[in-house]
């Protein structure tokens, strides 16, 4: 009987039961919690979520109005007093006297702070914009280019799509500044003017397809497999609020098979959107094909809080004039737009996430002041230098 006892014992200590100055800990099941413990649990993950985003969000545009304000400072003494290189190589070193536990005092981040504020004079723009991005970002934007209106626009676009560094790089690379919104397309005559404005602004004319290789696909469905093998990318090139339903969906209509080549969902616009992919130049004979998908969908997938079904004609080309008149007249949103392969260098063989993650913010910061490793050194004790 003692020795069921000892075991009992035993097995309570084993599952976290306390004694006298001592316990293991252990958090009891699930199932023994109350019944709102789960919605309880969700709402705080989301609270803590929330507010270590906003307190990462506002130490980096302190951060960034810190170097700006750096910057601002070096560069009117330039003006003013003549400094320079020298002078931003003494100031480094003296800050880092002054903060070595703090990092981005280099004399090169200096440089780049006078760049900086050289390269928005407007500090109300600054805390709307530049801010609003982490230091690396800006660096590309800095590195990259040279007129302030295309600087800005790619800033509010990092914002609005939370681009990496990586990703603002290549969207840089692509000029997509001056592709976004040049698709021919009737939206204007088919859509209400909200939904139209913003469909416009989502489409592009050309997309680049660089990733597929070299090889220029001379078949449709080539192209549509390497799209899917690589849709991370893909979706990146579409932009922001693309989710991928599927490729060669079947829809049977009047006893003949068809297949819709690629079906997206936008989650802004509210809709399906049909891809239709052309390996050779366009064809007004095409639009009648991407006209039935959209009636297919409409019918069979939307639903009723779903917006009209919009058409994404993608060719090896296309006369605009005639691709306007093809377009005239029909009742349903199409936009016709070319691909290109050989454009920009190649994605980055392991392309991250487009949104930089808190981790990756934090970490940037925390460059601020992570102590500086001891230097070795071989003088003896007494020694001056």
């Amino acid at each position: 009987m003692a020795d069921k006892k000892m075991k009992t014992d035993d097995s309570r200590r084993t599952l976290g039961q306390k004694r006298p100055g001592a316990s293991f800990p252990v958090a009891p099941p699930k199932s023994e919690l109350p019944g709102d413990y789960a919605g309880l649990l969700a709402d705080l993950k989301n609270r803590i979520a929330a507010e270590r985003l906003r307190m990462t969000m506002t130490a980096n545009a302190a951060m960034i109005m810190l170097y700006w304000d750096i910057g601002q400072s070096i560069l009117e003494r330039q003006r003013n007093e003549g400094w320079g290189a020298k002078v931003i190589d003494r100031l480094s070193a003296d800050l880092r006297d002054a903060f070595p536990d703090m990092h981005g005092l280099s004399p090169r981040n200096l440089k780049y702070m006078r760049k900086f504020a050289e390269a928005w004079p407007d500090r109300k723009i600054v805390q709307r914009a530049a801010a609003q991005i982490p230091w690396r970002s800006n660096q590309a934007l800095l590195d990259k280019l040279d007129n302030q209106e295309t600087r800005l626009w790619y800033a509010e676009k990092t914002i609005e799509n939370g681009w990496s560094r990586d990703v603002l790089s290549l969207q840089i690379e692509s000029c997509l500044h001056e592709r976004q919104g040049k698709t021919v397309n009737n939206f204007s005559v088919t859509l209400p003017p909200a939904d139209s404005d913003m469909a416009a602004q989502i489409f592009k004319d050309p997309y680049l397809f660089d990733f597929i290789g070299t090889a220029d696909p001379r078949r449709e469905r080539e192209i549509e497999q390497t799209l899917v093998d690589h849709i991370q990318k893909f979706l990146l090139e579409l932009g922001a609020g693309f989710a991928f339903v599927g490729r060669q969906v079947p829809l049977e209509v009047g006893d003949q098979d068809f297949f819709i080549d690629l079906l997206f969902y936008h989650f802004k616009l509210r809709c399906f959107v049909v891809v239709e992919l052309k390996a050779v130049a366009f064809d007004p004979s095409f639009i009648g094909k991407v006209n039935l998908y959209l009636s297919a969908v409409d019918d069979l997938l939307r639903h009723p809080d779903d917006k009209p079904t919009i058409g994404l004609l993608l060719c090896k080309g296309k006369n605009r004039l005639v691709a306007e008149y093809a377009l005239r007249d029909l009742r349903k949103p199409i936009g016709v737009a070319d691909w290109e392969t050989h454009i920009v260098a190649s994605l980055p063989e392991e392309l991250r996430g487009s949104l930089p993650t808190i981790e990756e913010i934090e970490a940037e910061l925390g460059e601020l002041v992570k102590p500086k490793p001891k230097k070795a050194t071989s003088k003896k004790k007494g020694d001056r230098k």
